[in-house]
């Protein structure tokens, strides 16, 4: 078992070997979940920066992608 400390402002390092595993570098934002009392630490996924129309996602049905597939 991998394990690390709290500190008094309730920070903690990742170990190394957790970073390799999750291929985490700096800048990386990492999600939490929590399962049947543990937490599960995954890589959080990286969203599209250029894409204007990523938060609309009540505008990605099937059907609206055969409406507008020609424009």
């Amino acid at each position: 078992m991998i394990t690390s400390k709290l500190t008094s402002k309730a920070q903690t390092t990742i170990p190394q070997s957790v970073r390799a595993a999750l291929h985490l570098k700096e800048g990386d934002e990492i999600a939490y979940a929590i399962e049947e009392g543990r937490v599960v630490l995954t890589r959080a996924p990286s969203e599209p920066a250029d894409d204007p129309f990523a938060t609309f996602g009540e505008w990605s049905s099937e059907a609206d992608c055969r409406a507008y597939a020609n424009l």
